[in-house]
């Protein structure tokens, strides 16, 4: 830290005045300016200052005062034309005329009959900001992290892309997956993140999200190829029914405890040791998987079929296969028949194909989840469960969509509330008490609807400071207010440029790519980092990160491996035959169009 110089001077002025200096600077600038002094660095990371920031800036707050503006210039032109009756009162319908007269020598009362009087500027901007203000009592929020994920600039970074190389033939290996693997839940003493999922050859790919284990991004291990088709390694597996299915995005779970995965191909559950990448367990079911949940401690994993919702206690394996094991031995039919045993909880569906499934988490506590799983797919309802009274269904919430995703928060919502708060009509004291006294949770839902995308929340209330993230079908990430109506920004997604071969029209654009799943990769320990929320995605093929930087953090150049000299002099070639091949295209044009205005046609006539 520097303590004299042009710091000594910063350290001079009041904090008034710094944090009025910084109200003006861009978010890269105050980062510069956090290693100049001590104070500095505190100031520069002051919420409240980021969380103004946060608000003066956000759509929302544009919306509130183009809505005041839009209603204050038509009551002006309502006044406008009322006053051409003022001469004739009597005309313009108005029989309280006398209340216009002025009370005591020529003074005008100062409050005007049925209009409130006029509210201060200040007043009117702190209840903005309550109705505003994201968070709930108790959530913790960087206001600086906020700002920069709302305002700040943003890159498309694509993960390594795993390949596969025969006799000197170079192919790219698709991605049927993503989940997000924590080695010993983030408690390994680095904060490794890693990025599992199932490769198109049936092997399992791992990524080093933040390169706590290599370089960020780089792929760093793969087992061997095979291992998850159906009928295993050395079979043949060219048919697709034996492959993960590519129609199935929540194919991937992954217990972070016990460095488990588990995944769905086809009908059968193959659990997967992740240290060794070797295959544990497989588990078969009556119909094909569509939907898996996530894996959360001292409860069972929920596996969702095409006709049907199951508990799988892969906790009990063991000793299931133990039993029977010993009633084979007894050769005693009459034993199994009569075994006290409950056969394993199955849940039938009327209507076909389960798309994602939640356990819903306990309030107050986020990493935990109660008895509630909620299901939602092709079809118009979402169902909930109690586990201790599965496989009956408690309710349905009515939505019409197909849902193809959802998320829970374990914080209340009001549709009556949040409407009135969109208009910014709360006081500060109501805002409080709908925050405080609020029970239940939030019960967030992506879908289609009428063949457009939808986004609904519901408020559970039974038994949020990060804006609302998702993806859309027209390749952008887009993000949200809670209140699911406010868009505060959007990202492109656009194309890996990196695995395209080369091509005489590599100058033309690229369909853009379509994110299928997104994640957050903030890390689980230590204390809380700036900008350390990037949105990690799976298109159906690739991975690709969002960082909140000014340039990439890394390109798929930066993948490859030192160049053969022989591989380069070739690929130099190409290049420069590709650039002479389109010179030459180029001058072929000319020539039509210059033959053109002799009135030849060129090669037609």
């Amino acid at each position: 830290m520097a303590s004299s110089g042009r710091s000594s001077r910063w350290d001079e002025l009041p904090d008034e005045i710094v944090l009025q200096i910084l109200s003006y600077l861009d978010p890269l600038h105050i980062t510069r300016l956090q290693l100049v002094s001590r104070k500095l660095q505190k100031l520069c990371l002051d919420d409240e200052l980021w969380k103004r920031r946060c608000f003066e800036e956000s759509p929302w707050y544009q919306y509130l005062k183009n809505r005041r503006r839009l209603f204050s210039s038509s009551e002006s032109e309502g006044e406008t034309r009322d006053g051409a009756a003022l001469g004739n009162p009597e005309a313009a319908g108005n029989t309280n005329a006398d209340d216009q007269k002025t009370t005591t020598d020529g003074e005008k009362s100062s409050v005007e009959p049925g209009k409130p009087q006029r509210r201060s500027q200040r007043w009117q901007e702190l209840q903005d900001m309550a109705n505003w203000d994201p968070t709930f009592p108790n959530e913790r929020v960087s206001w600086y992290s906020e700002y920069i994920q709302r305002n700040g600039p943003t890159c498309v970074n694509w993960l390594e892309t795993p390949r596969i190389r025969d006799r000197g033939y170079e192919a790219m290996m698709e991605a049927r997956g993503l989940e997000l693997y924590y080695p010993y839940d983030g408690n390994d003493g680095v904060g490794a993140m890693l990025a599992v999922s199932p490769l198109d050859d049936g092997s399992i790919c791992l990524w080093d999200v933040k390169g706590t284990r290599g370089k960020a991004g780089s792929i760093l291990a793969t087992s061997k190829s095979d291992i998850l088709f159906i009928d295993g390694p050395g079979s043949i597996n060219t048919r697709r029914s034996k492959r993960v299915d590519t129609g199935v995005t929540e194919c991937v779970s992954v217990d972070n405890h016990r460095h488990r995965a588990y995944f769905a191909v086809q009908s059968h559950l193959i659990e997967i040791d992740l240290e060794r990448l070797e295959v544990v367990s497989r588990e078969s079911f009556e119909w094909s998987i569509t939907a898996l949940s996530k894996i959360q401690n001292d409860v069972p994993l929920t596996v969702g079929t095409s006709l049907g919702i199951h508990l799988h206690d892969f906790r009990a394996r063991a000793r299931v296969t133990q039993t029977a094991v010993e009633q084979v031995d007894q050769n005693d039919i009459f034993k199994s028949i009569f075994d006290p045993t409950p056969l394993l909880p199955y849940a039938s569906l009327s209507q076909p194909t389960p798309v994602s499934i939640i356990h819903l988490p306990i309030r107050g506590s986020p990493d935990l989840v109660s008895n509630d799983i909620y299901v939602g797919g092709r079809f118009s309802n979402i169902l909930h469960y109690d586990r201790r009274k599965f496989p009956v269904i408690m309710d349905s919430i009515y939505s019409g969509a197909t849902i193809n995703s959802m998320a829970a928060m374990p914080h209340p919502f009001s549709s009556l509330d949040s409407e009135v708060r969109r208009h910014g009509e709360l006081s500060t004291e109501q805002v409080t008490k709908s925050k405080e006294n609020g029970e239940g949770w939030t019960l967030i839902a992506g879908g289609t609807y009428k063949s457009k995308g939808s986004l609904e929340i519901f408020g559970l209330t039974q038994a949020i400071a990060d804006p609302i993230v998702f993806s859309d079908g027209a390749g952008s990430i887009k993000w949200f207010e809670r209140d699911g109506l406010t868009e505060c920004r959007r990202l492109r997604i656009g194309h890996c440029e990196g695995d395209d071969a080369p091509s005489l029209f590599a100058s033309m654009s690229a369909a853009g790519e379509l994110a299928r799943k997104i994640v957050s990769t903030k890390s689980r320990e230590g204390p809380d980092r700036p900008n350390d929320d990037n949105v990690l995605f799976w298109t159906g093929e690739r991975l690709g990160l969002i960082s909140f930087t000014p340039t990439p953090l890394y390109q798929s150049k930066d993948f490859d491996e030192e160049p053969d000299i022989d591989a380069a002099a070739e690929e130099e070639e190409r290049r420069r035959y590709a650039e002479q091949l389109r010179e030459a295209l180029d001058w072929h044009a000319d020539e039509v169009r210059f033959m053109n205005t002799f009135g030849h046609g060129g090669l037609g006539e």
